[in-house]
């Protein structure tokens, strides 16, 4: 027994191990997480290959956007987008772009083929509801991004069948040097149902933040939801399904702001250490207005 548990873990396990970190880390870090993981391998082969499977996961699990090197936009890396390993496509402007996962940039673009692209009738529909997606991220997300990709039906030519449009969300504010990074995540299935004429929506929203000044302190929470609409003219439809995404995406927000005003009533206080080790009560009437890196410090006798 003894001798088992004194064995070394092989190369495989070091990097499955070494790709969990990886995939796990938190948003905007995984460039630091992957020194760290470095220099505690010392092993640039099984190093290269965690980084090799975990950045490309992370990347379409975070949904980072990446400037095109001709300057035409920004490219979501997206499964919904994905034509190969490290291709993914950018409706809005018709372009392929080559991403180097590891690096986290995109290093050229390309015209797409006719092949990779929706029909003229599902490229209606596509553009219009781009559109006013555009608008409603522009109003929300200082630094956002949005895509519409068609991910069913492509090469449908007219009404008489169903096709399915995704509307994908990403904004991100990475502020390591202030301690805390945070993303807004948010993918809309939209399914154009001829028969009944109807659009079911689909909506699965995350939202991730970290703060970690003297600290670690990290959200991630997730969201899903449903609603529908009439199956319309594309630009009527367009309308009709980014108010659907702005009234889901906004009463969510809502919901999140009332849990935090009540985080010092309910989640402090379920915390399972109430009198810390220093015997000292935590000032319960007054955490919102304490500061986690002095006042607690102060309150506490933390130092001294």
């Amino acid at each position: 027994m003894a001798d088992e548990e004194s064995q070394e873990l092989s190369d495989k396990q070091k990097k499955e191990i070494a790709k969990w970190f990886l995939v796990n880390s938190p948003a905007g870090e995984i460039q630091y997480v992957a020194k760290d993981v470095r220099s505690i391998l010392m092993d640039e082969d099984v190093y290269n290959m965690a980084v090799s499977e975990a950045f490309p996961l992370y990347n379409k699990a975070h949904l980072i956007f990446l400037e095109m090197p001709n300057r035409s936009g920004e490219v979501i890396v997206t499964s919904f987008g994905e034509l190969s390993v490290n291709e993914y496509l950018d409706p809005r402007t018709a372009q392929v772009a080559t991403v180097d996962h590891i690096k986290q940039a995109c290093t050229v673009v390309r015209p797409a083929t006719d092949e990779e692209l929706p029909s003229v009738y599902i490229e209606d529909f596509r553009c219009a509801l781009d559109a006013e997606v555009i608008k409603y991220v522009g109003e929300t997300y200082p630094k956002g991004v949005c895509s519409v990709y068609c991910v069913n039906g492509k090469d449908v030519e007219g009404p008489g069948s169903n096709f399915e449009l995704a509307v994908v969300i990403s904004a991100a504010r990475n502020s390591p040097q202030n301690f805390c990074n945070g993303t807004w995540r948010s993918i809309w299935n939209v399914g154009f149902k001829d028969d009944p004429q109807m659009i079911e929506v689909t909506g699965k929203i995350q939202v991730g933040a970290h703060y970690f000044e003297e600290g670690n302190v990290q959200l991630d929470a997730e969201h899903e939801c449903m609603d529908s609409t009439i199956f319309q003219h594309p630009e009527d439809c367009a309308i009709a399904i980014a108010n659907i995404i702005r009234h889901h995406e906004t009463e969510y927000m809502a919901s999140l702001e009332v849990s935090y005003s009540k985080l010092p009533d309910t989640t402090f206080k379920d915390l399972r250490r109430k009198l810390p080790v220093t015997r000292t009560l935590f000032p319960w009437h007054n955490t919102l207005q304490i500061s986690l890196t002095r006042d607690i410090t102060k309150e506490l006798g933390i130092g001294k």
